[in-house]
């Protein structure tokens, strides 16, 4: 009896249909910012870890604050995962101070061991937001994306989340946990 339970289970297994791994979008190369505790911060932090970036500015009154509680509510969720952490860049680093990025980490309640506000010079955000996540340019417009970036442990991009929809904390958090069990 005990070896038809096994059998089935085989069986069944074996005919259960396995998503297709996230498709990569593009990867990260090196970065050198500077965290909201005005220490430097360079992608090599993210290295063997699953992260989320989005890109933010402080003083905005339209789509950051969503943004912003909608990666808190990411935050939340990843809690039992340590190998998870979530980024936050500036597109106004000539407001966007370390000093300002702490006070908005502390408003959205942001730990900081695991979410991180980065500043920078103007050219490397600009490369970074247009170039390497591909989501448009930091040129003082405040016109940015409202997007959610998921980057494997290898800091290529695994997925492009809207934040406008109903809940996309949901799918982040789905994704996060199929990266996470990908062999590094």
């Amino acid at each position: 009896m005990r070896f038809l339970g096994i059998l089935a289970l085989v069986v069944f297994t074996g005919c259960v249909k396995q998503s297709p791994p996230l498709p990569i979008f593009g990867e990260i190369p090196s970065f050198q910012l500077t965290s909201e505790t005005n220490q430097p911060f360079g992608k090599e932090s993210l290295d063997g870890k699953v992260w989320v970036a989005d890109f933010i500015f402080t003083t905005c009154t339209g789509p950051c604050p969503r943004l912003s509680s909608l990666m808190r509510q990411v935050q939340q969720a990843v809690s039992g995962m340590p190998d998870v952490r979530l980024v936050s860049f500036t597109v106004d680093p000539d407001r966007d101070t370390p000093m300002a990025l702490a006070e908005y980490a502390t408003r959205y309640h942001a730990q900081p061991e695991r979410w991180r506000f980065l500043t920078g010079p103007r050219d490397t955000l600009n490369r970074l937001t247009r170039v390497d996540f591909k989501l448009g340019n930091v040129d003082g417009s405040m016109v940015h994306s409202t997007r959610f970036v998921l980057l494997d442990r290898r800091s290529r991009i695994r997925g492009y989340y809207g934040t406008s929809e109903e809940n996309p904390v949901n799918q982040v958090v789905l994704d996060i946990k199929r990266l996470l069990a990908e062999p590094s």
